[in-house]
């Protein structure tokens, strides 16, 4: 049985040898050739769907349903229908379709949320300029009152009024200088009725070069809180005769109440179309 298991051995080196005469072509220790088990561009979809999931997917419908690929929310189309019934509703208690011209021969200039009145008189101009931008005054009092029988809330919601301050420039032919008046509507005159009083009031006056868009902080400036009344009381004239008085102060206010719910309602319109655009 030993010799048995002896041979075996030598029979099977001589089988190999045997193989290795018949066919000494073949190289002895090449690999056999075998596909990757892990081609690459399965590697990079793999990767692809788990890492990015949806980045080599067509987008799909957006949240609200309108059908397009964009970011919409419910929350979205909540806040364009809710800005399309506003629109509605300022366009339907909008005062003036177009701005009210004021009296006097002023001319007017818009840009966007300021405007300019011109006037000239006798070698004279004057300039008013103003800016809607929080022209608005805050509700004043304090608890709302509540709406009585048969009167609606919308009723008596009060009418908003811009009443910007505005600047008064006056120059004359042949100067280099012009005279700045800053006004404002002090809050406790609004609404007042009195014909004695002035609806509005001088801050500040100044000295600025003509033809310069940027006045200088270094020029003097006078506060009239401080002013004497005489003083105070001919500025006022000066302005008054130039026709910048209480007629032009009330139809100042109705010029940019009229210009500040246009801006708005166009403000309304423009946040739609952004708030909606696909």
């Amino acid at each position: 049985m030993s010799q048995l298991l002896r041979c075996v051995p030598r029979v099977l080196g001589s089988a190999v040898a045997g193989l290795r005469a018949a066919a000494p072509s073949l190289p002895l220790l090449q690999p056999a050739s075998r596909p990757c088990a892990r081609p690459f561009g399965l590697l990079s979809v793999r990767a692809g769907s788990v890492q990015l999931p949806g980045l080599l997917k067509p987008r799909g419908p957006c949240a609200c349903g309108c059908g397009c690929s964009g970011l919409h929310t419910e929350g979205d189309k909540a806040f364009v229908d809710f800005l399309s019934d506003e629109i509605k509703e300022e366009k339907k208690i909008q005062k003036y379709k177009s701005l009210p011209k004021m009296s006097g021969g002023w001319e007017l200039e818009v840009n966007g949320t300021e405007a300019k009145l011109v006037r000239k008189v006798a070698g004279e101009k004057i300039t008013v300029t103003f800016n809607i931008n929080n022209s608005i005054p805050p509700a004043f009092g304090g608890e709302e009152e509540e709406p009585s029988q048969g009167q609606k809330a919308e009723e008596q919601e009060p009418e908003l009024t811009s009443t910007p301050n505005f600047v008064v420039e006056v120059t004359k032919d042949g100067s280099s200088k012009a005279l700045v008046l800053d006004c404002h509507y002090p809050e406790d005159e609004i609404g007042q009725e009195d014909d004695q009083s002035d609806i509005f009031s001088i801050k500040e006056v100044s000295f600025q070069a003509t033809g310069e868009s940027d006045w200088k902080d270094t020029n003097y400036t006078l506060n009239t809180d401080s002013l004497d009344w005489g003083l105070y009381d001919h500025l006022m004239d000066f302005l008054a005769d130039r026709g910048v008085d209480n007629t032009f102060a009330d139809e100042l206010v109705e010029l940019s109440t009229a210009l500040e719910h246009q801006e708005y309602i166009s403000f309304l319109e423009d946040l739609k179309g952004f708030v909606k655009s696909q």
